[in-house]
């Protein structure tokens, strides 16, 4: 698969460094590092657990706030942003999928995904988020009643129904065996191609790179390679 031309910058992320406070000693997640996510791309952040992806996710999606450094969303800076504006910037341009499913047992697959419907500004309808995943025929069980692989599906559809200029995913196959981490990935991967949704991929996993225009390796808190892919591997040729 060919790649495109990188579009225009969505989110960056410049000088970026994170100092967390444990006892007496600091630790340092994040060591200055400049990124940023292009309309479109599905980009792929690698590296081993404790090289910062996660802290460097959460700050991009207004989940958490450098220490030192400068966020922006298309034309806005988050830096010196309050509660309510990055409460609305996760609420109305950010989709979040975790390696664990976050679904409330007491709800439908249907009734999951209409939470996050309730309060976006222009979202899908629930039925038509989970059809993008594969379950139309699963809308009304509930999380019990579904495999490990459909319940990240739903948790998939749960973040993209509000139709998010941004979709970050923190090890979304973690949890889950190579053959249904395949299938997740094929979701995400078509949920970037038919929706144009900038995607943004954490794994350790390295053959996962493969199916990424972009594939940025943290290190020690740090940028320690960028590179773009010259082509695209579909998800279902993966193997680990």
């Amino acid at each position: 698969m060919t790649l495109p031309t990188p579009g225009k910058v969505v989110l960056e992320g410049r000088g970026l460094s994170k100092v967390y406070r444990m006892g007496e000693v600091d630790v340092h997640a994040l060591r200055g590092v400049d990124i940023a996510l292009y309309e479109g791309e599905l980009m792929v952040l690698l590296g081993a657990s404790g090289s910062g992806k996660s802290t460097l996710l959460n700050i991009l999606g207004g989940l958490d706030l450098p220490s030192v450094g400068r966020v922006r969303y298309r034309d806005e800076d988050l830096t010196e942003a309050d509660d309510r504006t990055l409460t609305e910037y996760r609420r109305d341009h950010v989709g979040f999928v975790f390696q664990f499913y976050n679904l409330i047992p007491s709800l439908t697959a249907r009734e999951n995904v209409g939470l996050v419907t309730e309060i976006a500004p222009d979202p899908m309808n629930p039925e038509e988020a989970l059809s993008l995943v594969g379950l139309e025929a699963r809308m009304d069980h509930f999380p019990a009643q579904l495999s490990g692989g459909e319940q990240q599906r739903v948790a998939i559809a749960r973040a993209v129904a509000k139709r998010p200029d941004v979709l970050m995913c923190d090890e979304p196959t973690g949890a889950l065996d190579a053959a249904t981490g395949r299938l997740v990935l094929s979701v995400l991967d078509r949920v970037n191609r038919e929706l144009g949704t900038t995607t943004a991929v954490i794994t350790h996993n390295a053959p996962i790179a493969k199916m990424a225009d972009r594939v940025v390796t943290l290190a020690d808190g740090r940028i320690k390679s960028e590179v773009r892919n010259r082509e695209k591997a579909s998800p279902e040729e993966l193997s680990w």
